[in-house]
């Protein structure tokens, strides 16, 4: 029921008074004492409440005045700067890297998209109550067995540990499907390096991570290599919504390299020595092919070899571990990182310095005896006897090379008697002409040089004198001498070239991704014209004669002339050698200068011969390519004849 409103007005000097406004003074009035003639009809605000209020309000505005100031002039330019990265972000456009061509533009690099499968520790024991469980159900998925999974998990320290590697297509669905049930693991998707004949060229093309890790050409030219990433700069509002994109600069794909290398070269020359050695029992060796035209690697190999595409992603420590502790050392490049006595390798360099100083002349005879007897001033009763591998009769220079005469180079090197030899001072300044004690500089990490003693290193190293006895073993590539295959491959390409010692060289061009050569490597002549073309020519008639009569007679057969020179030497191990081969074809108008060497091979069976014939066959009639031989015992490969 609505009561009428005027009903309840109460009018007092002209005042009218709303119900409600009764009920309020009602409320005020209750606990005054005073009398219905001092009934107050509103209570006004204490004195101290307002200015209490004033204060605060007064504060308040000090406070946001302040804040204001710190944002809009203290710390406007952090602010404003923080405000455009909230309001802009950019994203990254990747690129390619280069990739790497041989000689004939055949890739040999690729840039590969992989699929790995992922596991977070700290995610799969926070968010599953029996992980080992979860574990147990993955092997299903992937075919491996769970302890195997549980073991990579936990030998890495990382956090995120790679547990399978590029998955397969289907594989790769069933998780994304089931990827609810396997809180824990994830999906990478990742670009890497994919090396075609990867353990044939390991050495020479090294590897590339996505760490920025690298070894060989893809350390050395990774500026070259290294792509560019492209950015986008996206606009967003208040909301975070995308208002607008802007490309802030363009992806740009690395250079790529190509290269001397003959890649069908490449691989005969590793299969070749590969086989060679197995079959011997050997496992250590090494084998460089190079242009003696203009320096340019055609073929680099070096046994034991490693897989390079394990390093092109993730690498377990397992298998890192394997490798570092093989002591056959597979990551060395045994080529260019590792020096050796050259045994009789040594002789026509050695007879190109006698001719060149005129210790002897193309005319100058010695008889071979078989050895020669040196006085011993310290012990007339017991002389100093140096043995030849054979007695040779009389030689001269020309078959002395093509036998390997112990004798002839003895006297030559040493002197003999009456006749003055070349001596230790002669010999180092010759061999350091022709680079056997100095860094070649190919464009490879990892090289080292060779080493030429003199009596001062003696003096200084073993405190004692240098002994004629040094000289003569010298002079056949014995003693405390060492080269590496780089500097001997070098040096007998000068000889075949008529005397330019070249830089060796492995990259010939940078090129853009449309094969648009960017830089061309020219030639470099490092000496020239340090021995007469007469002498020269002397010399290389000598190793002609090796393989038309001497000890290089099984590469006669080829189908192009061949010169060539062997070389045995003794390593400290009875009945173990290192056996190398030097050869360049054709003969007259040399192409291709190969030499090999093999680490301890056992008794007088030869490998490095076969290999070069082999090899050398192959180069010569490649449109109708011999097999290759792998024998099954050691009784058909021919002896050594030093």
């Amino acid at each position: 029921m609505i009561l009428p409103r005027k009903r309840f007005q109460i009018k007092k000097a002209n005042v009218e008074l709303e119900p409600q406004e009764i009920l309020l003074d009602a409320l005020v009035a209750k606990n005054q004492e005073t009398g219905p003639s001092s009934y107050q009809l509103e209570v006004p605000l204490r004195r101290k409440a307002i200015i209490g209020f004033w204060f605060c309000f007064i504060f308040a505005m000090i406070a946001i005045i302040a804040r204001a100031f710190q944002f809009q002039i203290a710390n406007h330019n952090e602010l404003s700067e923080m405000a455009q990265r909230n309001k802009f972000i950019s994203s990254t456009v990747k690129a390619q890297r280069g990739v790497i061509y041989d000689n004939d533009y055949k890739q040999l690099v690729f840039n590969k998209s992989t699929f790995n499968l992922v596991a977070d520790k700290a995610k799969l024991e926070r968010e599953n109550e029996n992980p080992d469980q979860l574990i147990d159900n993955l092997t299903k998925l992937l075919g491996m067995n769970s302890s195997e999974i549980k073991e990579i998990i936990k030998e890495d320290d990382e956090n995120e540990v790679v547990v399978s590697k590029d998955l397969d297509y289907q594989t790769l669905l069933i998780f994304e499907s089931s990827s609810s049930q396997f809180q824990g693991f994830k999906i990478k998707n990742e670009t890497i390096r994919d090396y075609r004949d990867s353990y044939s060229m390991s050495h020479l093309l090294g590897y590339f991570r996505k760490t920025g890790q690298s070894s060989g050409l893809e350390n050395l030219y990774s500026s070259y290599l290294a792509a560019k990433p492209g950015e986008l700069l996206y606009e967003r509002d208040a909301n975070g919504d995308i208002t607008s994109e802007k490309i802030m600069s363009l992806p740009e794909s690395g250079k790529s390299l190509v290269l001397y290398l003959d890649s069908g070269l490449q691989d005969i020359l590793y299969r070749s020595l590969k086989i060679k050695l197995k079959d011997i029992g050997a496992t250590k060796g090494a084998a460089i092919a190079m242009d003696p035209k203009t320096g340019g690697i055609l073929a680099m190999v070096s046994l034991p070899s490693y897989d390079n595409n394990m390093f092109a992603g993730e690498i377990s420590v397992k298998d890192w571990e394997k490798l570092e502790n093989d002591k056959s050392n597979p990551l060395l490049n045994r080529a260019i990182s590792s020096k050796y006595p050259t045994g009789s390798t040594i002789k026509p360099l050695i007879a190109a310095a006698a001719l060149q100083e005129h210790i002897i002349t193309p005319n100058t005879t010695v008889n071979c005896t078989g050895r020669i007897v040196v006085d011993n001033p310290w012990d007339k009763e017991n002389p100093y006897v140096f043995n030849d591998w054979a007695t040779h009769g009389v030689v001269n220079v020309k078959s002395a090379i093509a036998e390997s005469c112990n004798v002839f180079f003895f006297t030559a090197g040493a002197g003999y008697k009456s006749f003055k030899g070349l001596g230790v001072t002669k010999i180092k300044e010759y061999l350091d002409k022709f680079g056997w004690e100095s860094i070649t500089g190919i464009d490879l990490p990892g090289e080292i040089s060779g080493f030429v003693p003199d009596p001062e290193w003696k003096k200084e190293r073993y405190d004692t004198i240098w002994y004629p006895g040094d000289t003569y073993n010298l002079s056949i590539g014995q003693g405390y001498l060492a080269a590496t295959p780089l500097e001997v491959v070098t040096s007998f390409a000068a000889i075949a070239n008529g005397g330019k010692l070249l830089k060796p060289q492995i990259v010939k061009e940078i090129v853009d991704e449309n094969k648009k050569m960017i830089e061309e490597f020219q030639s470099e002549v490092v000496k020239n014209n340090f021995i007469d073309s007469d002498n020269l020519q002397i010399v290389r008639q000598g190793m002609r004669e090796a393989v038309t009569y001497g000890s290089s007679v099984t590469l006669n057969s080829l189908p192009v002339k061949v010169a060539s020179k062997t070389g045995t030497a003794e390593i400290g191990k009875k009945n173990y050698y290192h056996n190398w081969v030097t050869a360049f074809a054709p003969y007259d108008d040399p192409e291709i200068v190969i030499t090999v060497i093999a680490e301890s091979v056992q008794g007088l069976h030869t490998v490095t011969l076969p290999v070069a014939k082999e090899v050398l066959n192959w180069y010569f009639n490649r449109n109708n390519p011999p097999p290759l031989v792998e024998s099954t015992s050691t009784e058909n490969l021919p002896t050594m004849e030093e």
